[in-house]
């Protein structure tokens, strides 16, 4: 008895192992059956109804502001791609563990699939943008289709019983027979390696489609971009004057190539709004003339150009979240007063200008910044070009002096004025300030950090920026000697950042370089270290070398 219990015993082990390894193959074919089904109901809802969307939006919305920060700070603009990475990640380790489940207790293994798709359909229908209940279409419609795919594949999995017919005739077992009412191992491996190579491709071939379909929604938008000619501007911007961009390889360009302009936003999926159909509405408390502008509209109303720098308030000091580009657009305070506006400083109403998104994104601007003659703007174009996609297109808001996240929305498609006691817009609902003002920061370009130049003349080059007052003066400190003025480029404009550099005679050994600047309000950079929040970031940039 003991030698028949003991191989029992060892013989039951593959069959566990068998279990848990199919167990998780049925897992991981049932959650990429729910994501595919997922991908083109999201086609016939909308792109943005997607459960991996959804949900990454639902984590970026509920994230707090330090973690959104580093994150910035380490995966730069790849921080979207890590996020969905992860939420893939998480999905196929529960996918997997639904899928062991689900080999001994079927039931549980589906109804934990449908839970999950419970979790999709609420972060779909919860995101600001969501505007039906049918944004939860593609999260169930996935959810019954794994769940439902699990539950049959883990049937397949059961063994069959089988026992000896009791009654005369009957003959004793021998050892390779199954003693009576034993079960017998038996399984169809052929018709689980048919289901399963069936569901695969049946599953590749729903994702296929629905990532088609959401692919060609957007060829409107790619086509009327395509269409458009932007106007000459009734004020174009003046030529950059000769002298305000350094020739130092190192130093970044004076004006930012559109494909390498900053982006940094909540959206996991580029809006991609088609032109002719996009509309902006102005309301709100002083509006007496509410009005719904096309993008024809603007386009025939006055348009001003201008060279701005656009600043991030997730910038490090001394990072690369700052750049400078000439954009194309309409006055947003012209447009403002059509509609009755008038700034507090005149008695108006409302003090904040809430812009919204396509996406659902939140805004808020100080009414009096962008009425009180600054070139802000509903800019259309970019660098010469209608705006990138990543970028806005087919409008975005820029105002020259305020840190983006109170400023600069893109894809916007409502305005609404109201007040700061009123409505706390996204950011400011984690804990960012209300009103941001650019702080006045200086950036070494040149050398890069732990560079290794040789003794003699190195030329330390860079830019500053303070905008809407302009930079004043640069001054570089070589480890704890005195600060020394550096060389200031041609300033192009009080909006646009300005090139600077500084020709130190370096000996040899380690040496750390410093750098500060002063606006024109007579404002110095501070030397005190503060993170970004809530209202950017402030101290001095240095870099280390060693010259040999």
């Amino acid at each position: 008895m003991t030698g028949v219990s003991t191989e029992a015993k060892t013989s039951s082990h593959p069959r566990v192992w068998r279990l848990v390894g199919l167990g998780a193959l049925i897992g991981l074919l049932a959650g990429y059956a729910a994501l595919a089904t997922a991908e083109l109901v999201s086609a016939a809802v909308r792109p943005e109804s997607s459960p991996v969307v959804a949900v990454g939006g639902a984590a970026i919305d509920r994230t707090p502001p330090g973690v959104k920060d580093w994150a910035i700070r380490h995966f730069g603009t790849n921080d979207r791609l890590v996020l969905q990475l992860g939420i893939h990640g998480v999905l196929t380790l529960l996918a997997l563990v639904l899928g062991v489940v689900a080999a001994r207790h079927r039931r549980i293994g589906s109804a934990g699939v449908l839970l999950f798709g419970v979790v999709g359909a609420l972060a779909a229908t919860g995101r600001p943008d969501s505007t039906s209940v049918a944004d939860a279409l593609p999260s169930v419609a996935g959810a019954v289709v794994g769940a439902g795919l699990l539950y049959g594949m883990s049937g397949r999995l059961q063994p069959r019983r089988s026992e000896a017919p009791v009654g005369l005739g009957a003959t004793a077992p021998t050892e390779a027979e199954p003693a009576r009412g034993e079960e017998e191992a038996s399984w169809d491996r052929r018709g689980f390696i048919v289901a399963a190579t069936a569901a695969a491709a049946a599953s590749t071939g729903l994702g296929l489609l629905g990532r088609s379909l959401n692919g060609s929604q957007g060829e409107n938008a790619v086509a009327s971009r395509r269409r458009i000619t932007l106007p000459a501007p009734a004020s174009a911007a003046a030529p950059v004057p000769k002298g305000a961009a350094l020739r130092i390889k190192e130093v970044s360009p004076f004006m930012t190539p559109s494909k390498d302009y900053y982006r940094v936003d909540t959206a996991l999926v580029v809006p991609k709004v088609d032109a002719n159909a996009w509309r902006l509405r102005i309301h709100g408390k002083g509006v007496t003339r509410e009005t719904t502008v096309s993008f024809a509209e603007l386009l025939r109303m006055p348009l001003v150009e201008r060279n701005i720098t656009l600043a991030c308030v997730s910038n490090e000091v001394g990072g690369p979240y700052v750049g400078n580009a000439r954009w194309i657009g309409v006055r947003l305070a012209d447009l403002l007063r059509r509609c009755g506006v008038e700034p507090p400083s005149k008695g108006g109403p409302a003090d904040q200008l809430v812009a919204r998104s396509v996406d659902g994104m939140t805004i808020g601007s100080p009414v009096e910044d962008v009425m009180d003659g600054r070139d802000a703007m509903l800019a259309l174009g970019m660098n010469g070009e209608p705006l990138p996609f990543a970028h806005g297109f087919p409008v975005r808001m820029v105002v020259p002096g305020l840190y983006g996240f109170v400023s600069a929305c893109k894809w916007i498609q409502d305005i609404e004025l109201t007040t700061f006691d009123d409505y706390d817009p996204y950011w400011v609902k984690r804990h960012w300030a209300r009103r941001a003002p650019i702080k006045t920061q200086s950036r070494i370009d040149a050398p890069k950090p732990f560079a290794r130049p040789e003794a003699g003349t190195v030329m330390v080059a860079g830019v500053a920026w303070a905008q809407h007052r302009g930079i004043d003066k640069v001054e570089v400190r070589v480890d704890d000697g005195p600060w020394q003025r550096a060389d200031l480029a041609v300033e192009d404009t009080t909006d646009t950042w300005r090139q600077w550099s500084f020709p130190w005679k370096a000996d040899s050994g380690g040496h750390t370089l410093t750098v500060r600047a002063t606006d024109r309000t007579g404002e110095t950079q501070t030397e005190k270290r503060t993170c970004t929040i809530p209202d950017g970031a402030s101290g001095r940039h240095s870099v280390v070398v060693t010259v040999d």
